[in-house]
């Protein structure tokens, strides 16, 4: 347990709070201070009434950009308050604790517009509990949502079709309307018949027509709506797979004449700021009447901007975008469609509907061609979405003998198990660990940030890359290349690799317990009150030092022992004892290292060559699965039925009682799948997993397994990079 050291009455400095962080990055002082919560990072601090929010928040490291010196000239440091009751930090938070509008902001206002609500923080002063957001634009090291899509054989089929038409001419002999001279040249040059056609499009069409001197081109749908007409020829037209998940909304533009996948684009989901996990924000909502109203807005705000930045990026108008597909986690689906999402917050978690949901995009307020159809697909259950489905229909383990097992890995991890006779699922609440959350040193994919983690097994050495770099931290060079970034913390498949290096080098045991008997052996491990550490990252005179606490670990173990144990439930469910094949997904799933995966017992025992993430599969890039699988569903029509069959045929297997004796069982770090196959366990361990036994559901003794371990493999499959 931490004990907060007692503070004295006396005020201190705002750089001497900052010193005494908590392994959360939380600053605690005297009561009659008041609390500023920081969000996404999630750091907090109490300081003096009348601090200014910038030197509030860098004393805690917060990422928060400024260039003019907090002159309130540059206005890169603009924050807004989020009110509200947080009862997950403690406070109330309202802009009443905020400083009225200063001169200074005011002057800034009225040459650069700042959007409603925005403060500039170096000019906002703190005059009591605040939870404060830092928008992505407002941060120097900007998230890197690193999801791109690849090819996908598919059989194009599009539900939105083009034809170019020459429509004849009206005449006084002849009263019939443009409409109906229209769809006689449709029914005649391309045997569309029974069409039907909305107000939308006839205000549009005589315009068109006299501007195309009779010659259009018309869009339908499904071959039967008249959705969209544009003078002259127009050879292309896109759709908008979007995932929208907790941490990041991602979107993939589709040509839908080719199939071509021609921008994509990523931001963070601005819900953030109500909740970092589902529950949370679903909290905020019970707390906050009329809460899921702000979070609907905000998710609807950031995917107009999304879909005119991969407008921008092809080159097109977002006007010329006539389909949309979304998947996300049902409390997701829910707030994008306005629904308030209280009743997924308990038990029997009865979503409002398990249906697809085909609309307008004026509907959800999305600014694309005004015309265009939107589809949401179904979700299977409670807590088991559109995204799990469409993780399914990308890697279709219905068409296969081999039991496969899908783990969809974030705040809330989807487990798919099956083959094709039958396909189990569940969610399991992971928690936001594994995204660099609830780390001490944590923070998410951005630049700089800690993500390839190697331990030397003799001198218990750190080396380690970051993203931006290519290089390691012991070659020449590094430093110059990462001075504009810095080394700013660890990301998720960071502090995995970390843990997972640390324990084949014996620092970490297997029961989680940093080994401070090792101390002698390297200054990087130190005691920490009735602890140790692991020291990452020394400190520089511009950086603290990044450390790997005790803390930490337990996070991590609480996160994998939920994970597995969902994965053992579904297994004992199926009534097999072993898995064919393994497939990872999500945003950290698609990063990670299968063999650390392993090697921490995240996942269960398989042949390494069959367990694979979505980030290294056949080395091809990145793939996010159920971003491919929305961009199927707008290019091949009999694709969404299949996914409407999913959702359908999937047998939803809720967490009981015994979920949490299996979870109290599997919460050591190692896995033996990876010691039988001999991964990366370096011979000075060889003793170590000989005296080990495994516990929990491995249920065999390591020294056994070992006897199969081939020591010359050790160190090369971890070493060899």
């Amino acid at each position: 347990m931490v004990k907060w050291a007692e503070v004295a009455a006396k005020p201190e400095p705002v750089a001497a709070q900052a010193k005494r962080c908590s392994i959360f990055g939380s600053v605690f002082v005297s009561g009659k201070d008041a609390l500023v919560v920081f969000t996404p990072s999630g750091r907090r601090g109490r300081f003096p009434v009348g601090s200014s929010l910038l030197q509030a928040a860098r004393s805690l490291g917060v990422d928060i950009d400024s260039v003019c010196g907090g002159r309130g000239i540059c206005g890169r440091c603009q924050v807004l308050v989020s009110e509200g009751e947080f009862s997950k930090h403690g406070v109330v938070s309202s802009n009443d604790n905020l400083s009225p509008v200063s001169a200074v902001e005011q002057e800034y206002c009225s040459t650069q517009p700042m959007q409603q609500g925005r403060r500039l923080s170096c000019s906002a002063q703190v005059l009591g509990d605040l939870v404060i957001d830092v928008p992505s634009s407002s941060q120097v090291h900007k998230q890197v949502v690193r999801k791109a899509a690849e090819a996908h054989d598919v059989h194009l089929d599009p539900l939105i079709r083009l034809y170019f038409v020459e429509v004849q001419e009206p005449d006084m002999h002849d009263p019939s309307g443009d409409l109906r001279r229209l769809e006689d040249a449709l029914e005649f040059e391309w045997q569309l018949t029974d069409l039907s056609c909305d107000v939308l499009v006839v205000q549009q069409l005589q315009t068109a027509l006299r501007q195309g001197e009779w010659k259009v081109t018309v869009a339908v749908h499904a071959g039967n709506q008249i959705i969209a007409v544009w003078p002259k020829l127009k050879e292309h037209v896109y759709g908008l797979a979007v995932d929208v998940g907790s941490t990041t909304i991602a979107a993939h533009l589709c040509d839908l004449a080719s199939g071509e996948v021609v921008a994509s684009a990523g931001v963070m989901n601005p819900q953030i700021r109500f909740g970092e996990d589902l529950m949370s924000r679903v909290s905020y909502v019970m707390m906050n009447p009329g809460g899921e109203v702000e979070m609907t807005v905000a998710v609807r705000a950031a995917l107009n901007d999304l879909a005119v930045e991969v407008a921008a990026q092809a080159g097109i108008s977002a006007k010329d975008i006539l389909e949309a597909t979304f998947v996300g986690n049902p409390i997701m689906h829910h707030l994008l469609l306005g629904i308030n999402p209280v009743e997924l917050g308990g038990a029997p978690f009865a979503l409002a509907t398990d249906r697809a949901i085909t609309l307008w995009a004026s509907e959800i307020d999305f600014a694309i061609h005004r015309n265009a159809r939107i589809y949401v697909l179904p979700c299977i259950a409670g807590h088991v979405g559109a995204d799990t489905a469409g993780v399914i229909l990308a890697e279709r383990p219905d068409l296969t003998d081999k039991i496969t097992l899908l783990v969809d890995v974030g705040t809330n991890a989807e487990i798919v198990l099956g083959n094709n006779q039958r396909l189990l699922a569940c969610s399991s609440p992971t928690g936001p660990a594994f995204e660099g959350a609830q780390i001490s040193c944590g923070q998410r994919a951005a630049p700089g940030a800690i993500e390839r983690v190697r331990i030397d097994p003799v001198t218990l050495d750190a080396r380690f890359k970051v993203i931006g770099s290519d290089l390691w931290s012991d070659d020449p060079g590094f430093a110059a290349a990462v001075a504009n970034t810095g080394v700013t913390g660890v990301c998720g498949s960071g502090i995995i690799e970390a843990l997972a290096e640390l324990y084949l080098a014996g620092v970490i045991r297997h029961d989680g317990v940093i080994n401070g008997e090792l101390a002698a052996r390297n200054p990087r491990i130190q005691p920490d009150g009735r602890t140790f550490s692991y020291e990452l990252y020394r400190a520089t005179e511009h950086a603290p030092a990044l450390k790997v606490m005790q803390n930490d670990v337990r996070a991590i173990q609480l996160g994998k022992a939920a994970l597995y144990a969902g994965v053992r439930l579904l297994m004992e469910r199926m009534g097999i004892a072993s898995v064919d094949r393994i497939r990872l997904a999500g945003a950290f799933g698609s990063h990670i290292d299968v063999k650390y995966a392993m090697v921490l017992g995240m996942i269960p025992d398989c042949i390494l060559s069959e367990v694979s993430s979505a980030g290294n599969a056949a080395g091809s890039q990145t793939r996010e699965m159920r971003r491919i699988a929305a961009a199927l569903v707008i290019l091949a029509r009999q694709l969404r039925d299949g996914h409407r069959a999913f959702a359908l045929t999937v047998d939803l297997h809720q967490m009981r009682p015994e979920h949490l004796q299996r979870f109290q069982q599997v919460g050591h770090i190692h896995g033996c799948a990876a010691i039988d196959q001999g991964l990366q366990i370096p011979a000075s361990m060889a003793q170590t997993f000989s005296r080990t036994q495994c516990s929990g559901d491995h249920g065999r003794c390591c020294k056994q397994r070992n006897a199969r371990v081939s020591l010359q493999t050790v160190e090369q499959q971890l070493r060899a990079e």
